[in-house]
């Protein structure tokens, strides 16, 4: 079986690469990416069933070729990118999956459903870290529940580096930029609502070792995705908050514009604060930690539903603890996001992911294999329901 992985040389896209090569599924993985010597180092970190190709993704028919006759394709590319991937990939009639839509995206992405379930496709939108774990656990949390009437779903992190840089993009800059000036999309009595970004403050308490943690509300995809899915059971309130060291400075960087597609003209040269900004971390080392440095981070995340079962008002965590995968030289959200993809090409090429169309994770993802991957790569997903449950409802 063949895998293709592109932006496979990027963050999160090489750790997919070296799970999917390592795993023991798949004879081939192809890690394509526009950098070609990102893609060549991949592959080489990856061992002798990975493969390397230097691939633009706006090339309609290079992409189609590539997919052609393989059984899975896992998307790692900046999300702008996401539909254009999708229609390559359903011409060749190959499944596929990515990492997430920031909201807007996913929900344009769920509209080709009907495309992909005419010509018997698979399509998952947002299958990594968060969201992807985030959207199972809070399908899995909410199983035996009667009612759900509302989910927040907060994320923390916490770095323990020592001697590493103050500042240090993991994730894809242009996705974090746009989280923190795009407006947060909140579900909120069983309708959408705009707040601004950074907003709804809080301190919470997340498992050790990440504690307490401010976090804000932010632009996400598990609120495009989860309402819907949670419909029957009454699903009215649901977003998304996150934080830790650094946010501030990503919502100043933001702020100040550099995040920004709109060209301006410098010296006779037109340019984008985003192509600035992108060639600015490469040249000082800033994406990814840097070689010698020895990355301790952990991420958590936390799913708190309320509800009821049985008569009696519940309220439930599911919580996801996600640490760096060290040997590997990548920081938590590096790993979990690699890997989870990887995990999800693996169901799907196995028959364990059967269904048609474009389908988010939390309905077409089997909880119960997916944890078992996790946990067998490190990352501990735990379900706690409460120790002491509340009264009955009084009927009124």
């Amino acid at each position: 079986m063949r895998a293709v992985v592109l932006g496979g040389g990027g963050l999160t896209g090489r750790c997919a690469v070296r799970d999917l090569a390592t795993g023991g599924v798949f004879d081939s993985v192809v890690a394509a990416d526009l950098d070609a010597a990102l893609a060549e180092a991949a592959a080489k970190a990856a061992g002798a069933r990975a493969t390397a190709s230097g691939l633009d993704v706006r090339d309609r028919s290079a992409l189609v070729g590539l997919l052609r006759g393989a059984d899975v394709v896992v998307n790692a590319v900046q999300y702008g990118f996401n539909l254009a991937v999708m229609d390559a990939a359903l011409e060749a009639r190959v499944p596929y999956l990515d990492f997430g839509g920031l909201f807007h995206m996913t929900r344009r992405q769920l509209a080709r459903d009907a495309e992909f379930r005419a010509a018997r496709v698979l399509a998952i939108p947002g299958l990594g870290q968060v969201p992807g774990i985030s959207n199972v656990l809070a399908m899995e949390a909410a199983r035996d529940l009667d009612r759900v009437e509302s989910i927040v779903i907060r994320d923390g992190w916490r770095d323990l580096t020592v001697g590493g840089p103050e500042i240090v993009f993991t994730w894809s800059p242009s996705t974090f930029l746009d989280e923190m000036v795009l407006p947060a999309v909140v579900f909120e009595n069983g309708a959408y609502r705009d707040y601004p970004p950074m907003t709804g403050a809080e301190e919470f308490e997340f498992a050790a070792p990440v504690g307490r943690t401010r976090v804000y509300r932010t632009l996400h995809s598990e609120p495009a995705t989860l309402p819907e899915s949670l419909r029957e059971k009454g699903l009215r309130h649901c977003e998304w908050k996150e934080g830790g060291p650094g946010i501030e400075v990503l919502r100043t960087m933001a702020l100040l514009g550099l995040g920004s597609d709109r060209s301006l003209d410098v010296r006779g040269q037109s340019v984008t604060p985003k192509e600035f900004t992108l060639a600015l971390l490469k040249r000082e080392k800033l994406l990814g930690v840097p070689e010698g440095v020895d990355a301790v981070d952990w991420e958590v995340c936390d799913i708190e539903l309320h509800g009821t079962k049985d008569g009696r008002p519940v309220e439930r965590h599911a919580i996801a603890r996600f640490p760096a995968r060290r040997d590997w030289h990548l920081v938590a959200t590096e790993y979990a996001v690699g890997v989870a993809g990887a995990i999800g090409a693996e169901l799907i090429a196995t028959g364990q992911v059967r269904e048609v169309g474009v389908v988010p994770p939390e309905r077409c993802v089997p909880a119960g294999p997916f944890r078992a991957a996790l946990a067998k790569r490190g990352i501990e997903t735990t379900i706690v329901p409460p120790e002491n449950p509340l009264p009955p409802l009084r009927s009124q």
